[in-house]
Formats: C-alpha cells, sequence, structure tokens
C-alpha cells in the first residue's frame, strides 16, 4: 500500500480551522445526544475505517450500548432506536449519499417533525462535518488507531 500524505502537517491552518469547527458542534447539546450514532453512521457509508474506528471507540468512552453500535448499520430493522435518533440516521444518509435531485420532501418532512429548525440545522452541518472528515481519512488512507492516544480514544479499552 502506497504511503499517503498526512493532511494535518501539511494543511496545519485548514486542518485547526475545521477541527475548530468540529469541536464548536461538539459543543452544542442537542448533537451530544446523538453525534455519535450520526458520526458512525455517515463514515460507515462512506467507508472511513479510521472513523469508524474513532466514533465507535468515542461512543463507548461516552457510555453508548455496544449493541446499539454494532445496530447503527442496520438501523432501520432494529428496535434499539428512538423517533429522534431515526430521524437523525434517515437525514445522515440522505445528506451523505445525496440523490440526483437532493433530499426529498418526503425525507425532509419526516425529520422536520422530530428537530426544531435549529436542531436540524445544527444537525446538517454535523452532517457536513463527518462527511469531510470522512473525504480527507479516506483519501490519505488514515490508519484505523493511529491516533488513539492523541485523542484519548485509548481509554476504550477496545485495542
Amino acid at each position: 500500500m502506497t504511503q499517503r500524505l498526512d493532511y494535518f502537517a501539511l494543511s496545519p491552518k485548514a486542518s485547526g480551522k475545521y477541527v475548530e469547527f468540529s469541536m464548536l458542534l461538539n459543543k452544542t447539546p442537542f448533537l451530544a445526544e446523538i453525534a455519535h450514532l450520526v458520526t458512525l453512521r455517515a463514515s460507515q457509508i462512506n467507508g472511513c475505517g479510521f472513523c469508524v474506528d474513532m466514533h465507535v471507540k468515542e461512543a463507548k468512552i461516552h457510555g453508548e450500548r455496544e449493541l446499539r453500535l454494532h445496530h447503527v448499520a442496520i438501523w432501520r430493522e432494529s428496535p434499539l432506536f428512538s423517533p429522534r435518533e431515526r430521524a437523525a440516521l434517515e437525514w445522515t444518509e440522505a445528506l451523505t449519499q445525496l440523490a440526483p435531485h437532493g433530499v426529498s420532501d418526503t425525507i425532509y418532512a419526516s425529520v422536520r417533525e422530530q428537530f426544531s429548525e435549529q436542531e436540524l440545522s445544527d444537525l446538517t452541518f454535523l452532517v457536513v462535518a463527518i462527511n469531510g472528515w470522512n473525504r480527507l481519512n479516506v483519501a490519505f488512507r488514515t490508519v484505523p488507531g493511529s491516533a488513539d492516544k492523541q485523542f484519548g480514544l485509548d481509554k476504550a479499552g477496545l485495542a
């Protein structure tokens, strides 16, 4: 496998601003309830091994149940998610895999039933952020687990 670039080292200002953007979203109380599910699902769809690994570990550290983490990939069939969580996962999928004509009115209406305008706006920014991180880490093949100590993910006990 070809060694890829270290985008953090090569573009420190852009990387730093993107981290700031992500950290701002992490401070939003509403997003704290669903962020692990959303970021994990987008990362699964995008095939980002680094991000899947990271978000599973973060979720575990924050007390998420393992079975729910396993069920994120099958959330439609699983009884383990609330209507709000289902709406967040549906919105995540719609924005991560954009249809040729965008997000349908049906999906939008369904999601709007669960979230306030502010919540939906914040959720959308979270999906935008994780999709960007996924693209960076897929492009440069960031190795899963390679930043565990740096991000405190070794505390998850999932080495």
